[in-house]
């Protein structure tokens, strides 16, 4: 099989890294890449954002299945071009994916499919909705309805910070145009769970929940991040909480797209919080999680290949199964120097060679290479992920192994799973 996979971070480095798990022989090209794609596949030197030149290299090179990565070329509507060429791609059409790149879009869509979610306000005028904070209690949740690079949602602990953060994004214009619609939502207590469905448009097929830490520091403290570390499984993920996000949240919504002209295939991903009140949706995404791929990708039973590519020719993947998940798996995410603020970028690297092993992976996200030597490129640099019987073992692998990164300004949190494995051992 000819595979071609689009984005750049940790996240296509663990797409790339199971497809080759699964098919050994086959062809996959990653563009860009980094340098830790360049192994498992061929780096191509074009952008996610040339949606004409992906198509081009998917055409010239006979590809089988093109997999999207990152959101934004979703957004921007790299499936409608291949679909206008006849070529096969695995993920939603820019319709469908303003499930996640427009807020909006998405709290409306739940409330007519009755999927449960937090309540909620929309507002396109600082003072309108400056009026409406200062009525209710905090913590208060203030969402730039666009695409924000995983920033434009705030927990505001009191009114003066929820002001603030409309005044940035409605006032001072700080995210642009994902940030003139504003969604104001009630604060939703409980813990977060991650299932991630691939999806036909019909069926709905739940891989193994993980559980992602974003907050900076040791216990859950400090600025939120992208994600310093993510684990699976969650013992409060059971299967019976599965299904019933299944039936209760993928579902409806895959439902009521269709029935909108717009039919959602690809990954879907819902963010639950498991509230006293029960199961309610947090968010959609429309691609794989990062760093929570890198736990869920090594734990899945079944190849993907196949079903991806069924999926991205239009059809059916009724009966198909992500197979038996064992063992545990744990990511921490080793970070630059002062993330999730400024960083410096092209700092020299060195990964010893014998990091990676049977129970230990490695994924790129921000490196480079720089006149052959290996650099720094973003704030979160790598993700090193532990396998193990069960999650305390899955965690001694991954530190041990996040301690042999060496860079100037390297960090990383060594407490990723820590609620888990302190309650899984008595």
């Amino acid at each position: 099989m000819n595979i071609l996979i689009v984005g750049s971070g940790g996240r296509e480095h663990a797409i790339a890294a199971k497809l080759r798990r699964d098919d050994p022989g086959a062809s996959i090209y990653v563009a860009p890449g980094n340098p830790g794609t360049d192994g498992p596949g061929q780096n191509v030197p074009l952008s996610a954002s040339d949606l004409g030149g992906l198509a081009d290299f998917a055409s010239d090179h006979a590809i089988d299945v093109t997999v999207v990565g990152p959101e934004q070329p979703l957004a921007d509507g790299i499936a409608e071009v291949f679909e206008a060429r006849g070529l096969p791609l695995f993920g939603p059409s820019r319709r469908a994916a303003r499930l996640e790149s427009s807020k909006v879009f998405s709290k409306q869509l739940m409330r007519d499919c009755g999927v449960p979610t937090a309540g909620f306000e929309i507002f396109t005028e600082y003072g309108r909705a400056a009026d409406y904070v200062t009525g209710i209690e905090p913590p208060i949740v203030v969402k730039a309805s666009g695409l924000a690079a995983g920033k434009g949602a705030v927990v505001a602990e009191s009114v003066d910070d929820a002001l603030t953060a409309l005044r940035e994004m409605l006032v001072e214009d700080r995210f642009g145009e994902a940030g003139r619609e504003v969604v104001v939502e009630e604060f939703m207590p409980g813990a977060e769970l991650s299932v991630f469905f691939l999806t036909d448009g019909e069926n709905a097929v739940p891989l193994v929940p993980s559980r992602d830490h974003k907050r900076r520091f040791e216990g859950d403290r400090g600025p939120n991040t992208g994600g310093m570390g993510a684990y699976a499984p969650v013992a409060d993920g059971t299967a019976e909480l599965v299904e019933q996000a299944r039936r209760e949240v993928a579902d409806p919504i895959l439902r009521g797209m269709a029935e909108r002209g717009y039919p959602y295939r690809g990954f879907l991903y819902a963010g639950l919080m498991l509230t006293p009140e029960g199961v309610k949706v947090v968010e959609f995404n429309c691609r794989l999680g990062d760093p929570e791929a890198q736990v869920v990708l090594p734990l899945t039973g079944a190849g993907l290949a196949e079903p991806m590519a069924a999926i991205a020719r239009g059809e059916s993947v009724a009966g198909w199964t992500a197979g038996v998940s064992t063992g545990a798996a744990l990511v921490t995410v080793v970070v630059s120097g002062g993330y999730p603020g400024p960083y410096p970028k092209g700092v020299p690297m060195d990964l010893p060679v014998d990091l990676e092993a049977a129970d230990v992976h490695l994924y790129h996200a921000g490196t480079a290479r720089e006149d052959g030597r290996l650099v720094t490129s973003g704030g979160r640099v790598v993700g090193v992920t532990g396998l193990g019987s069960d999650l305390a073992e899955a965690a001694t692998r991954s530190r041990e192994a996040a301690a042999r990164v060496r860079f100037e300004g390297a960090a990383w949190r060594t407490d990723i799973g820590h609620s888990e494995i302190e309650t899984s051992a008595g």
